[in-house]
């Protein structure tokens, strides 16, 4: 038999080995605790974006649904009657219109006061202003509506930290 052709036996060790110890396990956890966490803070944080997404999607409705009762009540629109200035608190209308035939006027202040609610009901911290950017026939507005989200754990009626977000929305109307 040639002697560069035969078999090798491995070296004997010392001690064979058996599972794993107890410096293995415990890096393992640790490695695995760190990736959980990590995992439950993009978790965090993609539930406030998605928040923050149904806060945009929010105003771009609010800003339509006035767009539409201006649409709704033209008159009044191109005389100027959904002038708001920049607030934050609803105004209560004096004329509900709900059993009542209303004006035009009376609409307006009514189509006002439940839009102002709507927002404060929908945006945290909200403030809005409707202004008549072109006078006369045909009439413009521009609607503007901001709001704060947070970006900290305070509540949303706090003043904590936050950035202050603003939707703002044109739109023309033509009296026939």
């Amino acid at each position: 038999m040639n002697p560069l052709y035969s078999r090798r036996r491995p070296a004997p060790s010392a001690k064979p080995q058996r599972g794993f110890s107890l410096i293995e396990v415990l890096v393992t956890l640790l490695i695995i605790s760190l990736a959980m966490l990590g995992a439950v803070g993009l978790q965090t944080q993609s539930l406030r974006a998605g928040q923050g997404g149904q806060f945009r999607a929010q105003a771009v409705f609010l800003a339509g649904d006035l767009a539409e009762r201006m649409e709704a009540n033209k008159a009044a629109a191109v005389a100027g009657a959904y002038v708001v200035a920049t607030s934050s608190t609803p105004t209560a209308s004096a004329n509900p219109c709900t059993a009542l035939v209303c004006l035009q006027d009376q609409l307006a202040d009514n189509d006002l006061a439940q839009w102002e609610r709507a927002i404060v009901q929908t945006l945290p911290q909200a403030s809005w202003s409707v202004t008549q950017t072109t006078a006369g026939n045909p009439s413009t507005y521009t609607i503007v509506i901001s709001w704060v989200d947070r970006r900290t754990g305070t509540t949303y009626e706090a003043a904590g930290t936050g950035e202050t977000y603003s939707f703002t929305a044109t739109r023309t109307v033509y009296s026939s």
